[in-house]
């Protein structure tokens, strides 16, 4: 059992980590709740003052938030959508005898260590843009008119983009566990005469359910949090057609300076991203225990 002296050494030692994890976490989420109440704009800091619940009524009753709820609901949905179907047969594809096997799973998986800065230009610049990039060069290809992607569809092209740097995750998640299934069992449903169609239903994806599971957790949580991908291609646009919540409330604070309403923006969408987390871990929680 460990004596007095030991405890009090090791609260000693993890003081440090202690104080560093409430300076960089719990300090700025006080000061955000504290502009939150606030009517402060960087242009007019003299005006400052109390408006207690003001900012949150003005922005959750502004069109634009629902707008953005929307937008980051369809983003979040669409790459999961993507990542996961996409992911399934990618690894299925993978699991496979083929030649090249190691090349072929680092190529799939090297997009997922591209910055989402860079992914988002390659994207932008070299693949939609509507007179040099590659799409437009397909598209006069076969005597179509290029499309102007980022222009036409934007909310479609960020999920798109976004999807692309999230595939190689589902993948490598996906293939792990569909490595981890008994040869065995897939044998015996072989010798019973089951093609791959009743394979895949029956056998293969109820023991992929859980990796699926854990795909959707870690991607949702980081989905709700997508910025940079928006800012480099669309920057929210045309008007709000791809914006989501992080970025308006990057808008309300360094675009339009109002520093109390992006407050309250940023305090609602963690109270969201919380909710939605929870759901998902319990939901986790559940197939795990299942």
């Amino acid at each position: 059992m460990a004596t007095r002296q030991t405890r009090t050494l090791a609260r000693f030692m993890m003081a440090p980590s202690v104080i560093i994890l409430f300076v960089w976490m719990i300090v700025p989420l006080v000061l955000t709740l504290w502009y939150s109440f606030q009517r402060y704009n960087l242009q007019h800091p003299d005006r400052a003052g109390f408006v207690w619940f003001r900012n949150y009524y003005f922005f959750l009753t502004d069109p634009a938030f629902v707008q953005a709820i929307g937008n980051t609901l369809i983003l979040v949905v669409g790459v999961l959508l993507i990542t996961v179907i996409g992911g399934v047969l990618l690894a299925l594809l993978l699991d496979q005898p083929i030649w090249g096997q190691g090349i072929v799973r680092l190529l799939v998986i090297a997009p997922f260590f591209v910055m989402p800065t860079v992914s988002a230009l390659v994207w932008k610049n070299m693949l939609m843009h509507p007179q040099y990039g590659i799409f437009a060069w397909l598209a006069q290809l076969f005597g179509q008119r290029p499309i102007p992607w980022l222009q036409d569809f934007p909310l479609f092209s960020v999920t798109l983009i976004t999807a692309w740097e999230w595939l190689p995750f589902a993948t490598l998640i996906l293939l792990t566990a569909l490595q981890s299934l008994d040869e065995d069992q897939k044998e015996a449903s072989e010798m019973d005469g089951a093609n791959f169609v009743n394979r895949f239903i029956y056998i293969i994806l109820p023991h992929l359910a859980r990796a699926i599971t854990v795909v959707i957790l870690i991607e949702t949580i980081f989905l709700l949090g997508i910025f940079a991908e928006i800012y480099v291609t669309t920057q929210g646009g045309p008007g709000y057609a791809s914006t989501n919540l992080p970025f308006l409330v990057y808008v309300q604070a360094l675009l339009n300076f109002d520093v109390g309403g992006a407050s309250a923006g940023g305090v609602i969408a963690v109270i969201l991203a919380n909710i939605v987390a929870i759901f998902l871990i319990r939901i986790v929680g559940k197939n795990l225990d299942a």
